[in-house]
């Protein structure tokens, strides 16, 4: 994978190159970025760049990648320069492919064959092709990817234990070994069988962890690494990669990238229920729920129900979408700045306004939060009725009015 085949993240990509050149490599970096964000692929193209770099020979004995030496000379200041560099190697395609022989992956996973420890080198066929065809997705995608159904993957001590032995030996072809390590969270205490290796790496050696929660890593792990902090996506680069990667239109592309919060996956989650209209059942639901009209509300609570999970998270975010818009419309308008919400679409816009009319910013503030808390339980496989039905009623005594939203 290259630095272009990374959506955004100009500036991380250049202080990664800028980092190499300088010699200011640590030997453990620590790539923490929340889902979507392009994380795992930005490890990959530095992984691979990091490969296609020569042995620094022709220095002192301990000159080496990671600042206690002069670094080698001419080498790329630009991301598009790294590209140009590792596509001009022997070994890129290897890398392209994920066989490179001294890059190594370390992620989740579950037991494979009765008896045997689970060991990430059995699921490294299925890691290319996920790879390949998800490099956005999460750990839930993974999972599913490979047909762990409810059980929960591990990067057990065994897994620890070929790290050590992998990186223990020779390189083969690069002048560095690395190993990218996806979702430290999933590391027990036997992770600390990795300090000794991450404190006292063999020479030429990078560590490369990708994260999404800091609080969840050990903290032994974590205070050994160099962070490298992995923004959210401009909404722009989200909507730009929608257009050229699927050939969304651009207007669809604009407003899906603004719901999605800079995470690209969620952005293409949206993007497959992009013809589904939400407005009509969230305007019935909430005019049942602020009227109180039970047998309207239940009708609507089992049509939310029936929605499956997927669709049901898309329609609290698209409900989230609406209740930030409407703050955004208040504060504008009342900045005399109302023109500036201008292009987006007319319907959303009236939304948002009537919401202003049933609900204080207030009102508005504690609704997001329980659409927040839905949206977490609905991820973790909640009854939906009974989840909706809760909702229902904390709205109604949220808003406490006969406010009605017409669209």
């Amino acid at each position: 994978m290259l630095f272009s085949d990374v959506i955004g993240q100009q500036e991380v990509k250049g202080h990664l190159v800028e980092m190499v050149q300088h010699n200011r490599l640590s030997h453990a970096l620590l790539f923490l970025g929340k889902e979507g964000s392009g994380a795992l692929p930005l490890a990959l193209a530095f992984a691979q760049y990091i490969s296609s770099l020569p042995q620094q020979k022709g220095h002192s004995a301990e000159a080496s990648l990671f600042g206690e030496a002069t670094p080698p000379p001419a080498l790329p200041s630009t991301p598009d320069e790294a590209d140009s560099w590792t596509s001009q190697q022997s070994s890129f395609s290897k890398g392209q492919q994920m066989v490179h022989p001294d890059i190594h992956y370390a992620y989740p996973v579950i037991t494979k064959k009765a008896g045997t420890p689970p060991l990430s080198t059995d699921y490294i066929t299925e890691w290319r092709e996920f790879v390949q065809q998800y490099p956005y997705g999460n750990v839930y995608d993974w999972l599913q990817f490979i047909n762990a159904e409810n059980k929960q993957g591990n990067i057990t001590a065994a897994e620890c234990n070929d790290i050590i032995r992998k990186l223990n030996l020779k390189s083969f072809e690069s002048g560095y070994k690395v190993l990218v390590l996806w979702m430290p969270e999933y590391l027990g205490k036997e992770g600390n069988k990795l300090l000794k290796l991450i404190e006292e790496p063999p020479a030429d050696t990078l560590f490369i962890l990708v994260a999404e929660s800091e609080s969840a890593i050990l903290s032994t792990i974590l205070s050994r690494c160099q962070l490298v902090k992995v923004p959210a996506l401009n909404p722009a680069d989200v909507a730009a990669a929608l257009q050229r990667r699927n050939g969304t239109p651009a207007d669809a592309a604009q407003r899906i990238a603004g719901l999605s919060e800079g995470n690209y996956r969620e952005a293409l989650h949206l993007l497959q229920h992009a013809d589904e209209d939400f407005s009509a059942l969230l305007r019935d639901w909430l005019n049942a729920t602020v009227k109180y009209q039970p047998q309207a509300q239940l009708k609507c609570i089992d049509d939310l129900a029936r929605m499956g999970r997927e669709n049901g998270k898309q329609f609290l975010r698209f409900f989230q979408h609406l209740l930030e818009l409407a703050l955004r419309l208040k504060v504008l308008e009342e900045a005399g700045m109302g023109h500036h919400l201008q292009g987006l679409p007319q319907n959303e816009l009236d939304f948002a306004q009537r919401l202003n009319k049933i609900c204080t910013v207030e009102q508005q503030g504690e609704i997001s939060r329980e659409l927040d808390d839905a949206a977490y339980y609905i991820e973790r496989n909640a009854n939906a009725k009974m989840l909706f039905h809760a909702l229902t009623i904390k709205l109604f005594y949220i808003i406490r009015n006969n406010a009605v939203v017409e669209i």
